[in-house]
């Protein structure tokens, strides 16, 4: 199991409010490689509130119309007792057209230490939503993942399904989704299998009251070759407008994992963010 533990000195109301918001005064003079480790910290932060509590988990079913998306990369390098490389680079764009909602993402994550490749996977996934009413809806979902360090090199999965809003309120807001599919893989080893599967997704959120909530993300690939699942379930408090905390615990799920990997993989991480 990995704990994750991270605190920085930033607004947690700012960090609600928007994930890119970064305070930079207050820059510790002489120590600017320390500086960038807490802007880093303050990111991860601001990423995990921004996720729990984004505003299409219980708002309008339909997204703004035209497009709208984000754009992010990074790059680091270290050199003399360590040499290190680490790069990567997200996008999402969405785009709304009457009672159709579509999103694309991608991503890349490249990492090595001492010229040894010790990361690097990355992931494109489309995403169509056609909602039928304020409660039911039907989807489309294709994604590919590339992993050089996971059981499967790679995973691609094409589907349909419908959709159902459980419940949409600004307190409590869950909605499930399930269909079949395609789905391809390949192992590290080249072995290939094209098959059946199926997906069944649901989010869900609640809150508590005005400064606390509760988020659960799960969701289930099966297939003959394995059945993966992830949970995500987090809990988040904005104790004043100066201190946040959020607590969450993942659970990675993998039925046939080769060679001597875990079937599990769990994080707890806990995020205590204040300000003054």
């Amino acid at each position: 199991m990995k704990f994750t533990s991270k605190l920085a000195s930033v607004s947690a109301l700012a960090l609600i409010v928007s994930a890119t918001t970064v305070f930079a005064q207050g820059a510790l003079v002489g120590t600017e490689a320390l500086d960038d480790r807490i802007d880093d910290i303050q990111t991860d932060v601001a990423d995990e509130f921004a996720e729990s509590d984004d505003e299409l988990r219980r708002g309008s079913n339909q997204y703004a119309q035209g497009w709208t998306g984000s754009l992010s990369a990074s790059l680091s390098a270290t050199s003399g007792n360590t040499d290190t490389g680490d790069a990567a680079i997200g996008a999402r764009f969405r785009y709304g057209n009457g009672p159709w909602n579509h999103t694309f993402g991608l991503g890349y994550e490249y990492g090595q230490s001492n010229d040894i490749v010790d990361e690097e996977n990355a992931f494109v996934v489309y995403d169509a939503n056609r909602y039928i009413n304020d409660s039911f809806y039907v989807f489309g979902l294709g994604s590919l993942q590339y992993d050089k360090f996971a059981s499967n090199k790679y995973d691609a999965f094409l589907g349909v399904g419908p959709g159902y809003r459980i419940m949409n309120t600004d307190q409590f807001s869950w909605r499930v989704q399930a269909g079949p599919g395609v789905r391809y893989t390949e192992t590290q080893a080249g072995d290939d299998t094209t098959e059946t599967a199926g997906i069944a997704s649901s989010r869900m959120y609640y809150k508590f009251t005005e400064t606390v909530f509760l988020t659960n993300d799960t969701d289930i690939l099966h297939s003959d070759i394995n059945t993966v699942a992830t949970n995500d379930l987090a809990l988040t408090f904005k104790m004043t407008d100066a201190l946040s905390s959020r607590f969450s615990y993942r659970t990675e799920y993998n039925s046939d994992p080769i060679g001597d990997l875990e079937h599990y993989d769990n994080k707890v991480s806990a995020a205590i963010v204040f300000g003054f």
